[in-house]
C-alpha cells in the first residue's frame, strides 16, 4: 500500500523563493518557501492526495490508521508517527537555537500547560512534550553553525580583535578554559542588559576588518560579519565566534542532538527529526526569544559537529542517527531492474530528483517524480522501485 501525500509549505521569511520550487519543477509564486513538511505533526500535517478529505494525522487517528503504525511503534510511541520529514531551504540565517531532551520537553510542556499559555502563542517554548533531535542531509552545499569549539580555539579567535566585548570574552576564557567558562561567556552575551548593541557592532566590524587582512579569511569571520549585518546589535552574532562552522557537501549528513546550539545559514537539504516543534531561541531572529530558557537546556561541552557516515546496502545509503525515533536512507534508482528499499515500520518516501515507478506487493505501480511523497504502512511489504531517481526514506529503527 502506498498512500500519496502532499507536503505542507512553510513560508518563513528566511526561506528561498526558488530552491524548493526548482527542485519540484514548479514555478515559484514569489513567496519564500522555507520548508515543505511531510508527516503528521499537528501544526502542519500532510494531506492525503490526490484530493483526500483527510490529512495524515487524521488518518492515523482512525482504527485502520493506528494499525498501519504497527505494534512496535504503538508500544514505543503511542498512536503517533514518531518523526517528521522536511525539505528545508534557508537563504538567510535561521535563529540561534537549541532543542530540549525528552525529560526537559515533558517538564516544560507540563509547566506551560499549567500556566495556561496557548500552544500557538508566540511566547510558547514547549508546544508539545517531545524532544527534537534532528538529522540534516545536504542536497546542495549547506552552511551551518553547530556546537561549541574548544575554549582554547575560541580564545584564539577573540584575542586580537582589540575591542571591549572581545576582551571581556578573552578574560573569561583565559580564567576558566572549560565548558563552565564557555557557559559564563554565553550567559554574559545573552543576558539582557549585559551587552550593548554598539559593543556587538564593534566585534562584527573587527571580524570584517580581520577578513581583509588575512590571505585566507576565516570562515567564521565571514559568518559573524554576515550575521551582524542581518541582525545589527544582536549578541547572537558574537556567540557564533564560540561555535563550530560547518560546510556540508551534497550527500553529507549532520546530526544535531538535544542541547546542542546550532543555526542553519543557507543551502538546500532534507531534514528528519523527532515529531516535535520545540525550539528555544536566543537571538538572530524576529521571533520570540528566551535566552534564559535556552541557557537552561544548553550543552556547553566542546564537541565537533556530528557528521554521520552512511552504511551502504546495495543502492541505498543508510544514515543511522543515535535515537529511537528515526533513521534516514537515500536510494539511487537505475533502470537496471527493481530495487528493494531497506527498512520497516511506518515509512515516508520522498522523491528528491528524477522519476520512477514505485510499488509494494499490495499496491499497484505508481509513477512519481521530484516532490512526490508516500506514506507506507508498517503492515506493507518493503517498497520496490525502478527508474532514474534519488529517493529518501524516513523509517523507525
Amino acid at each position: 500500500m502506498l498512500i500519496q501525500l502532499r507536503g505542507s509549505g512553510q513560508h518563513y521569511a528566511w526561506g528561498s523563493t526558488t530552491a524548493i520550487p526548482d527542485l519540484l519543477g514548479c514555478p515559484p509564486d514569489g513567496r519564500p518557501l522555507a520548508e515543505l513538511w511531510f508527516g503528521a505533526h499537528p501544526a502542519a500535517p500532510s494531506r492525503l492526495a490526490p484530493g483526500g478529505a483527510l490529512d495524515l494525522r487524521e488518518h492515523l487517528d482512525t482504527d485502520s490508521g493506528r494499525e498501519q503504525l504497527g505494534e512496535q511503534v504503538l508500544a514505543r510511541f503511542g498512536p503517533h508517527l514518531p518523526y517528521l520529514l522536511k525539505l528545508i531551504a534557508p537563504v538567510a540565517p535561521l535563529s540561534l537555537q537549541v532543542h530540549p531532551n525528552l525529560e526537559q520537553a515533558r517538564a516544560g510542556f507540563d509547566r506551560e500547560e499549567a500556566a495556561g499559555i496557548a500552544r500557538e502563542a508566540p511566547e510558547r517554548l514547549y508546544p508539545d512534550p517531545n524532544h527534537k533531535p534532528e538529522l540534516l542531509y545536504a542536497l546542495t552545499e549547506f552552511r551551518a553553525l553547530s556546537g561549541f569549539r574548544t575554549p582554547r580555539r575560541a580564545l584564539e579567535l577573540v584575542n586580537g580583535l582589540d575591542v571591549v566585548l572581545a576582551d571581556r570574552l578573552a578574560q573569561i576564557l583565559q580564567t576558566d578554559p572549560t565548558a563552565h567558562g564557555v557557559r559564563r561567556a554565553v550567559t554574559m552575551l545573552l543576558t539582557p542588559g549585559e551587552v550593548r548593541a554598539e559593543e556587538v557592532s564593534a566585534v562584527v566590524d573587527a571580524c570584517a576588518q580581520r577578513m581583509g587582512t588575512r590571505g585566507a579569511s576565516l570562515r567564521i569571520d565571514r559568518t559573524v560579519a554576515r550575521l551582524g549585518q542581518a541582525y545589527p546589535g544582536d549578541p547572537g552574532a558574537v556567540v557564533a565566534l564560540l561555535m563550530n562552522p560547518v560546510l556540508l557537501q551534497p550527500g553529507e549528513a549532520m546530526f544535531v542532538p538535544a542541547g546542542s546550539p546550532h543555526a542553519y545559514l543557507d543551502g538546500l537539504g532534507v531534514e528528519v527529526m523527532a515529531n516535535s516543534n520545540n525550539v528555544l531561541r536566543a537571538g538572530l531572529t524576529p521571533k520570540h526569544i528566551d535566552p534564559e530558557g535556552l541557557l537552561e537546556v544548553l550543552d556547553c561541552v566542546a564537541a565537533p559537529p556530528v557528521r554521520i557516515a552512511p552504511e551502504v546496502v546495495g543502492r541505498t545509503r543508510v544514515f543511522y542517527a543515535p535515537v529511537e525515533d528515526f533513521e534516514l536512507s537515500v536510494t539511487t534508482l537505475t533502470d537496471e531492474g527493481w530495487t528493494d528499499f531497506p527498512g520497516h515500520g511506518p515509512r515516508l518516501v520522498l522523491v528528491i530528483s528524477g522519476a520512477g515507478r514505485f510499488r509494494t506487493s499490495e499496491s499497484e505501480t505508481v509513477e512519481a517524480g521530484a516532490g512526490d511523497a508516500f506514506f507506507v504502512p508498517a503492515t506493507a511489504e518493503p517498497v520496490r522501485a525502478m527508474g532514474r531517481a534519488e529517493v529518501v526514506q524516513a523509517t523507525v529503527p
